[in-house]
């Protein structure tokens, strides 16, 4: 499961309440902008970023501590991009939702010779949990904040949750919240506290456990066809992989079918031209 996507959509479904969070001012007017910046575009399902009236907010989630390219540095790039193309400051905050020892959960600069910048790096495991659960936005985080009694803190999640009046928002919340709380506790924990009922019933839950599912069968017929192609070829020319990855799961049971007539290399980029042209 992606936590940081799950974080990315809770930024962009309340943008208004991030910006309030993380600048500490209150915002009415909040414009979610695209996660695609020119030069070289590049695009990170864990980034978001919102434009206020005169600044643009960048949040980044992290659930891993290691990176290509390191992070200091990607915060850097992201910077020197946003300042191009939209001319407005930024400030940048990289959220950190599981607890670490290691050190770029506390690094707050990037440094070289001749550059210093710096952003903010805030962990989630100290943060006051009463922000949280008192702000519907950020409820779903409240699992992760700081606590004596962990057990004791999702247990008022829970009943924050079940104290939400509409139903499809209970639901929706219900959802983002059993799922980034499973960085912290059990699974069963959690579905013991949280109503299962509730969880079932979310549309946003099943489209989840869908795209899980889904992703699961993709990454199994690819590596079918990658065995397949190694045993048939030996080794394959990762430009291909690449090719093999990008095809839809359809497309890769397909090629699975299509191995029993392609008998040469130049066969097979020939397949893989025409599935790109249809």
């Amino acid at each position: 499961m992606n936590f940081d996507n799950i974080c990315k959509v809770l930024a962009e479904k309340y943008p208004t309440e991030f910006v309030n969070w993380l600048l500490g001012e209150q915002q009415t007017t909040v414009k979610v902008l695209k996660t695609e910046l020119s030069l070289e575009p590049i695009r990170a399902d864990s980034v978001t970023f919102l434009q206020t009236a005169n600044q643009i907010l960048h949040i980044e989630f992290q659930t891993r501590t290691i990176s290509n390219p390191p992070l200091p540095f990607r915060v850097l790039d992201y910077y020197v991009r946003l300042i191009r193309q939209y001319k407005v400051p930024v400030t940048q905050v990289v959220i950190f939702l599981q607890e670490t020892n290691y050190e770029i959960a506390y690094t707050e600069e990037y440094v070289s010779e001749t550059t210093i910048h710096r952003y903010r790096a805030l962990r989630m495991w100290e943060q006051d949990s009463s922000m949280f659960l008192n702000n519907l936005a950020l409820l779903p985080l409240a699992p992760l904040t700081q606590t004596n009694s962990p057990e004791t803190l999702l247990s008022q999640v829970a009943q924050t949750v079940a104290r939400i009046p509409d139903r499809n928002t209970r639901q929706e919340i219900a959802a983002y919240t059993e799922i980034l709380a499973g960085l912290k506790f059990e699974k069963n924990f959690i579905r013991q506290l949280l109503s299962e009922d509730i969880m079932q019933e979310s549309v946003i839950y099943q489209d989840i456990l869908q795209k899980g599912e889904e992703k699961g069968k993709q990454e199994e017929a690819f590596n079918f066809c990658i065995s397949l192609l190694k045993e048939r070829f030996g080794e394959i020319d990762a430009s291909i992989i690449e090719r093999v990855r990008i095809l839809s799961r359809e497309k890769l049971e397909a090629l699975g079918r299509a191995l029993l007539r392609i008998s040469s290399m130049v066969d097979l980029v020939a397949w893989l031209n025409q599935q790109e042209k249809s």
